[in-house]
């Protein structure tokens, strides 16, 4: 699916869930689109605030806590002290550098039956899993960054 059509996609999203759509909305959910490198609060509002003089970095939060409220974005929390954003998309999960911190997307059927055994082997209505994967990324293991 293009990006185009995914944002046509969370815009009809918004528009069903009776969410307006403002154009700092708009502009936040296609930079997250676009976005490969799952970017921080932070980065999104340095990002636009050109385009956005007036926006402030507690809209971009409170933007984000939103759209993750609706599903359409999820906080990946790993440890460091700030969040990060993904687009929710199809089934992936993460690859996670243990040097320099950047985050793969890798596409993977959902692994759907893990959650079917567990609830069935501990009888939990399970939600939800995630699954992550850490290693150290093709530019450091260039650079020759040594974990510690």
């Amino acid at each position: 699916m293009s990006d185009n059509q995914q944002l046509k996609e969370a815009l009809d999203m918004l528009k069903q869930t009776g969410i307006r759509i403002t154009p700092q909305r708009h502009a936040i959910l296609e930079y997250l689109i676009n976005s490969m490198s799952h970017p921080t609060a932070d980065e999104i509002y340095k990002a636009l605030e050109g385009k956005f003089p007036n926006m402030s970095v507690a809209t971009v939060y409170n933007n984000l806590r939103v759209f993750k409220e609706i599903g359409l974005v999820k906080e990946l929390t790993y440890g460091d002290a700030s969040s990060r954003f993904d687009f929710v998309t199809s089934n992936h999960y993460h690859v996670i550098c243990e040097q320099c911190g950047k985050i793969v997307d890798f596409h993977y059927p959902a692994l759907d039956e893990v959650e079917q055994l567990a609830a069935h082997v501990i009888g939990f209505k399970v939600d939800h899993h995630r699954m992550e994967i850490y290693g150290t990324c093709p530019d450091c293991q260039k650079s020759g960054h040594r974990q510690h």
